[in-house]
């Protein structure tokens, strides 16, 4: 059994026990009803995309992004190790994140963890495990923990887009700590209304 087995079924219940105590959530779950968050299970890609997107606009982050991929191919430590630090950094990565994404990959390349290894930590674990890889903060962490491993308990503090709509609408500090203490209300489903948050500022469902 995977991580992310039954994930529908958890993803519905949460949806309707945060729209139950929360009429802005229960706003966006009706709006939203044929959308959720899709966790791929994929840990190096979802690191490796929020490592890009680390202090940057969302729309720079796609577009660093998309030249990244046009580089090498497929989002594997293979191909990162095989095409190198200048070669990133000719994407538009700084210096520093190019040696992150290359010291991710040789990390990844030596000691693969498959889901089963991820399923047996708790949010806890996991996290402490992502935030000791280099250049693996705890913004960093919570987006693999989110969008790869499908965590459901997962607050994104840092998040500038969350810390603005908290702040929108509800009349919390535009703060880590404002978002934070928000957020205390929604436990244990803070990943499903950070998602949903994020999905009434963008077009289209925010990914990693």
């Amino acid at each position: 059994m995977t991580a992310l087995h039954g994930f529908d079924d958890r993803w519905r219940r949460a949806c309707a026990a945060l729209a139950a105590r929360d009429a802005v959530l229960g706003g966006f779950v009706a709006r939203y009803a044929g959308e959720r968050l899709e966790p791929h299970g994929d840990v190096f890609r979802a690191l490796a995309r929020a490592v890009v997107g680390q202090q940057i606009s969302a729309p720079a982050a796609e577009r660093i992004w998309a030249r990244v991929l046009g580089r090498i191919g497929e989002a594997a430590p293979r191909t990162v190790e095989d095409v190198g630090e200048d070669a990133l950094r000719d994407c538009g990565l700084t210096r520093r994140k190019a040696e992150y994404l290359v010291s991710l990959a040789r990390r990844f390349a030596a000691a693969p963890m498959v889901a089963a290894d991820w399923s047996r930590q708790s949010d806890d674990e996991a996290g402490a495990t992502l935030r000791g890889f280099r250049g693996v903060g705890p913004w960093t962490a919570g987006m693999a923990m989110i969008f790869a491993l499908g965590r459901l308990d997962v607050l994104p503090e840092t998040d500038i887009g969350l810390q603005r709509a908290a702040a929108g609408l509800y009349g919390a500090p535009r703060s880590a700590e404002g978002l934070a203490a928000l957020a205390e209300a929604w436990r244990p489903w803070r990943t499903v209304a950070a998602w949903h948050l994020w999905r009434d500022l963008d077009p289209a469902p925010v990914a990693y």
